[in-house]
């Protein structure tokens, strides 16, 4: 199983929690940062916006990637949501072993 990380934005009002608590319940991912208090400044429909919002770090492993996408997009409040992942080219061994671990439906 390869790791992975998988990004995405929400607004600063939203409440993540009980999406980051369902996907790591689910062992759709290992866990999620919440990361409270970042600007994002960005074109959305011809103008430049400026907003608050919050950054949700999930990780995960390659395998489970089309379920974890399919379960935040329906849950995710934007039209657009951002669903970046990006692969791990290295992590440390013990810290590895339990992301593999703590997603694994077996």
């Amino acid at each position: 199983m390869k790791p992975v990380i998988v990004l995405t934005t929400v607004g600063a009002s939203y409440d993540a929690t009980p999406l980051a608590r369902d996907l790591v319940e689910r062992r759709l991912a290992a866990c999620v940062n919440v990361v409270d208090g970042i600007r994002s400044i960005y074109r959305w429909q011809g103008k430049v916006e400026d907003e608050g919002e919050k950054l949700l770090i999930m990780k995960t492993v390659e395998e489970r990637v089309p379920e974890l996408r399919k379960a935040l997009l329906s849950r995710h409040p934007y039209d657009v949501p951002e669903f970046i992942v990006l692969p791990i080219d290295a992590a440390e061994g013990t810290y590895r072993e339990w992301l593999i671990e703590s997603v694994s439906t077996e």
